[in-house]
């Protein structure tokens, strides 16, 4: 038996291996065609009943980006505020001084993608899973973000293979949703899953430990 990997899956895990969450970048600009392959890649990820629950907003406007860092940091300064009336001062420190850079790594990107998770439709739900109350209407919600999620992987990998830096982040989301929201329009029947900071990388991070395949595998034959 040939066990010799084709030249195609090493390259792939390459890719998976090599890639990073970045959160420096240069001045060099994403292009438009840049931004619209990776969205390209995206859109062929798996999705429930093919349901394609995804869209995403590019924003290139360096302005637009530098308001939407201040939303965030305004929204973690109220919550640090709050801790500290409940007697949590060591907590409210943290949240601003530890958890702040991370929530606001995107500020100084290129390009800051916004990943939403449109509702799940699809014939199956208005056919069958509906008319027989399958589940509650929350775990509907949940099937749009998982697809989204699958469909946000995808560029990520993209963008690596295509020499740009991605990092994924959910602090504008827990923090300034409402707030991201109303400054871009969202429609409301859409799910802020997360943001996804894009550009050239000025830094090449250290590989991070991970579990080994036998901590996280269980294989039932």
């Amino acid at each position: 038996m040939n066990n010799t990997l084709p030249a195609s899956y090493e390259e792939f895990k390459s890719i998976v291996l090599d890639r990073r969450s970045v959160r420096k970048y240069t001045e060099q600009d994403v292009s438009n065609e840049d931004i619209r392959e990776i969205v390209d890649c995206a859109r062929y990820a798996p999705s429930d009943t093919n349901s394609q629950t995804w869209e995403f907003i590019a924003v290139k406007n360096r302005d637009m980006i530098k308001e939407i860092e201040k939303l965030t940091w305004e929204q973690l300064h109220k919550r640090a505020a709050e801790a500290e009336e409940r007697g949590l001062s060591k907590e409210a420190r943290m949240l601003t001084r530890s958890f702040g850079p991370y929530a606001t790594a995107f500020s100084e990107a290129p390009v800051l993608i916004v990943c939403l998770a449109t509702p799940y439709n699809s014939k199956f739900r208005e056919r069958i899973f509906d008319p027989v109350q399958l589940v509650d209407d929350a775990v509907w919600a949940e099937e749009g973000i998982k697809s989204s999620c699958l469909a946000a992987q995808n560029l990520m990998l993209a963008a690596h293979a295509r020499g740009l830096a991605t990092c994924p982040m959910t602090g504008p989301v827990l923090l300034a949703q409402e707030q991201l929201r109303a400054y871009l329009d969202i429609r409301p029947e859409c799910q802020i899953n997360m943001v996804i900071a894009l550009g050239y990388p000025s830094e090449r991070p250290a590989r991070l430990a991970r579990k080994e395949v036998d901590d996280i595998l269980r294989i039932v034959t």
